[in-house]
């Protein structure tokens, strides 16, 4: 069958929109628990933390092995009878704070949240420090006009 290259694309995408809210979540449902509440509390919990190998992703959001092990970690301390904090404390002590998508303000963590603002203040000053050279550099225009009509 002879599809125009338009056709194709709508198909991709619209299959591509259709997949976009199952690829959301790589939490497989042997890993759910029974209980709603236990498992939308798992589910919150897990959204906070990092996945470790890849870094830029929720371990729910991710699909990578060790990800799924701290899916399943979570959930049995939840089900063990954690509360949320002590569920997350539990792979704070076991990974780091590296582990936490929003880690806390701390002396090993200040470079992390002022890092920004000091790229910025850096990057300020150096604009500044340009624009203040460059307006040296220009002099007057008419003498810039003399030693043009001499070469």
């Amino acid at each position: 069958m002879n599809r125009s290259p338009g056709a194709l694309f709508a198909a991709l995408l619209a299959g591509l929109m259709l997949a976009l809210p199952f690829a959301a979540l790589a939490v497989e449902p042997d890993e759910m628990l029974a209980d709603p509440a236990l498992e939308a509390r798992a589910q919150a919990v897990s959204k906070e933390l990092r996945c470790v190998v890849c870094q830029n992703q929720s371990i729910d959001d991710s699909s990578a092995p060790l990800a799924r092990d701290m899916r399943l970690l979570v959930r049995e301390r939840i089900a063990a009878g954690d509360s949320d904090a002590q569920a997350r404390t539990y792979l704070v002590e076991r990974y780091g704070n590296f582990v936490l998508l929003k880690p806390p303000f701390q002396a090993n963590t200040i470079l992390l949240w002022l890092g920004p603002l000091l790229i910025l203040l850096v990057a300020a000053g150096g604009l500044l420090v340009a624009a203040r050279s460059g307006a040296v550099e220009d002099g007057d225009p008419e003498a810039d006009a003399d030693n043009m009509e001499s070469l």
